[in-house]
């Protein structure tokens, strides 16, 4: 006898939680299984992004910020420190703690919903029919009309660095550990391997990140992406481009990378190595034969606009189907599918979906690049203005950074905006709401905008798109 539901999520990530809460306000009897233990050894819900993901690296980045801002910048306020030092256990023991106050809230609100929670490995079968293989290696089937399919993602391995967990570790493994390594290798310079890398600097590590692409950021607008490469490599991170590496070789508990770059083959020698090139669709087991759900080339679930993948009432959402992995992408498109399941309309507008890197600077964007508009011959017009004359930004002491506003070159509707600098994490949000009411350039550049604030350099961006910026030369 199977247990039944009106929908069945499996994965407990942002994508899916969210499918579920979602879909338990709505009325409809909802299933959640995940398969993330925790630390403790326990059910931990939440996915990559609270356990090993956005959570606790955030957690790390604000660690080392205050370390490197005791040993680094507060001798310009007149603070001073003797013999500063970080202790790496207690620095870790508190990112366990802010995740494990984070998954245990996603336990009490499921529990607060009434959503049902089962820990097992989940494989669709034909039918609607959902078996659940619990840690107890008992076997259980779930039936319901609906089903969605969340199940993340998971860090991509090379063939010639496997993951041991000791010298060379993913995502995971460099939130865990034990000391500061003298150097670090990181091969990858996208967004895990930029963030870590900062952290581990910060403390004090000799970090080099291999990048086989040639250009930094190359998702980044480019104006953008070289500010954010001059400021990294004040701070240290030796930054490798056009570097493929072709061996890493472990001798003498240190890891022997062997890589090639412009000027040929070449070797360095690192404590510990994180491999951060990527992350592919967790699909792996998911499917029994004659789902009807089909997948991709690169392992993705197949859906269409709707996050519907075809076969009846399966649905799939978060880092399993096209489009950016970003937990924040994941949210809206669970809560969109639940609301869809339930009857009601749901829509995501891809166009203004914001990133972040959570650097020193931090780097976000949303909408398209000047060399994207280019390539597809849109006309266009830029303003942008630095941080440097933000007078909050100096008072703060982090001077480093600008914001780009592109807009159309007839309409003047905001067609993307790109930042680097202090808090533009949180900035970015007040471009993705002018552009979902398809504001222009001249709507940000009239609305006041509160002095002294970080926030004045959209102001004076927006206004330097036709060129009135008041605090630069135009």
């Amino acid at each position: 006898m199977s247990d039944q539901f009106d929908v069945i999520v499996i994965g407990a990530g942002p994508a899916g939680y969210h499918a579920a809460i979602r879909a338990a306000q709505l009325g409809l009897k909802t299933a959640c299984v995940d398969n993330f233990i925790g630390k403790d050894g326990k059910l931990a819900l939440g996915g990559t992004c609270l356990n090993v993901g956005c959570i606790p690296s955030k957690a790390l980045l604000d660690s080392s910020k205050q370390f490197h801002l005791l040993t680094h910048s507060f001798k310009d306020h007149g603070i001073s420190a003797t013999n500063p030092a970080i202790d790496v256990a207690t620095m870790v023991g508190r990112k366990d703690k802010i995740v494990k106050q984070f998954t245990g809230g996603v336990a009490l609100l499921f529990k607060g919903n009434k959503v049902t929670t089962y820990g097992g490995y989940a494989t669709l079968q034909p039918n609607h029919v959902v078996s659940v293989k619990g840690f107890d290696n008992k076997v259980i089937e779930l039936t319901a009309p609906n089903i969605v399919l969340a199940a993340g993602s998971t860090s991509i391995e090379l063939p010639f660095a496997k993951f041991d967990n000791k010298l060379i570790v993913d995502n995971a493994g460099a939130l865990d550990l034990d000391a500061v390594p003298k150097r670090l290798g990181v091969i990858g310079a996208g967004v895990i391997g930029l963030e870590l890398g900062s952290v581990w600097r910060r403390l004090g590590a000799e970090v080099t990140i291999l990048e086989a692409l040639p250009d930094f950021l190359g998702t980044a607008d480019k104006d953008i992406a070289k500010v954010a490469a001059r400021e990294f490599a004040k701070q240290g991170l030796d930054i490798k481009l056009g570097a493929k590496v072709s061996k890493a070789e472990i001798k003498d508990k240190t890891v022997e990378l062997t890589y090639t770059d412009a000027k040929g083959e070449q070797k360095t020698v690192v404590d510990k190595l994180l491999v951060a090139v990527g992350r592919r669709a967790a699909t792996s087991g998911l499917l029994a034969e004659g789902t009807g759900v089909q997948l991709d080339e690169r392992g993705r679930i197949v859906v269409d606009e709707h996050c519907h993948t075809g076969a009846e009432g399966i649905w799939a959402v978060g880092d399993c189907v096209r489009g950016p992995m970003l937990a924040h992408k994941g949210f809206e498109e669970g809560i969109a599918v639940a609301e869809l399941i339930a009857g009601k309309p749901g829509h995501i507008n891809y166009d203004t979906i914001p990133w972040v890197i959570y650097t020193e600077p931090e780097i976000a964007w949303v909408g398209k690049t000047e060399a994207e508009l280019k390539a597809a011959g849109i006309p266009y017009k830029t303003g942008s203005f630095p941080f440097a004359a933000v007078g909050r930004a100096v008072a703060m002491n982090e001077t480093a950074g600008q914001v780009k506003v592109i807009a159309h070159a007839q309409t003047d509707r905001i067609l993307g905006v790109h930042m680097v600098g202090p808090g533009v994490s949180e900035l970015i949000s007040e471009a993705v709401v002018a552009m979902e009411f398809h504001g222009s350039a001249e709507d940000l550049a009239r609305i006041v905008h509160a002095h002294p604030t970080l926030s004045e350099a959209v102001h004076e961006a927006a206004l330097s798109v036709d060129k009135r910026s008041i605090h630069k030369i135009n």
